[in-house]
């Protein structure tokens, strides 16, 4: 597909997604959005790539929607943006691949949903997360969904209801991304991080990922009962078996993903 917003690598069995509107500040536009989804959805069916890295080739990784599509339009345009919007976030949950969210500068509204909704986070010294919508008058309902299960009620109301921008430090204090590096180091430290991630089983890497996300929201006695049947399953699977003999035998696994 033949991108206009954003650029889409692949480097072995790691993909990289660069936010690439640098005149808006990587605004989420319906264009930029629409982009977004057509590339998770092509990493899906990508057996072949393990990891995926979300970053931006401007001053800022991304600054929420694009205003200036939310001034004058209809019930319907301001639903299907959100909607879509939805989707995206949506799609980073499903896809089998690991999502890293490389931050540099701002983050805010719908950027800051977006690293809050990726899997993993790291961030540089430079970086700023906030939802500052409740000062334009439009409360940040849809990043409060996935900032409020990133960072817990309180902390969330807070940024929700000042809309104050939190530093990099904070943002890593509440948990909202891992580490916190200085700039010279994002991007080695989330390569790094890519790569030791895709040493593992394709296989079970994106079993593991589903289970996080199917268990996280189920009470303890669920929990355990979901999991105790994965991982019983999981043994099963040609990749356990070989990975464990390799374990045991002191050798490095040759993973099959099955």
């Amino acid at each position: 597909m033949n991108y206009q917003n954003i650029l889409v690598e692949t480097q072995d069995a790691i993909g990289t997604l660069t936010l690439n509107s640098p005149k808006t500040f990587n605004a989420l536009s319906r264009n930029m959005i629409g982009e977004i989804i057509a590339a998770l959805e092509d990493f899906a069916s990508t057996d072949s790539v393990k990891v995926l890295i979300v970053k931006s080739s401007a001053k800022h990784f991304c600054s929420g929607h694009n205003l200036s599509e939310m001034i004058d339009g209809s019930l319907s345009e301001y639903k299907f943006i959100f909607e879509q919007c939805t989707r995206m976030m949506t799609l980073v949950h499903e896809i089998p691949q690991t999502v890293i969210a490389q931050v540099h500068g701002v983050a805010t509204a719908a950027g800051c949903q977006l690293v809050a909704t990726c899997d993993l986070a790291i961030a540089d010294t430079t970086a700023k997360f906030g939802t500052p919508g409740v000062r334009i008058g439009l409360f940040c309902t849809t990043p409060m969904v996935a900032l409020s299960r990133a960072v817990g009620r309180k902390r969330a109301l807070e940024m929700l209801l000042t809309g104050r921008l939190i530093s990099a430090e904070e943002a890593e204090n509440y948990g909202l991304v891992n580490r916190v590096v200085s700039e010279e180091a994002l991007e080695s430290t989330c390569m790094d991080m890519a790569k030791a991630i895709a040493e593992a089983s394709p296989l079970v890497l994106r079993l593991g990922k589903r289970a996080f996300y199917d268990q996280i929201e189920l009470d303890e006695p669920r929990a355990y009962d979901y999991a105790t049947n994965l991982i019983t399953l999981n043994l099963m699977a040609e990749d356990a078996q070989n990975g464990i003999k390799a374990f045991l035998e002191k050798r490095k696994p040759v993973w099959t993903g099955r």
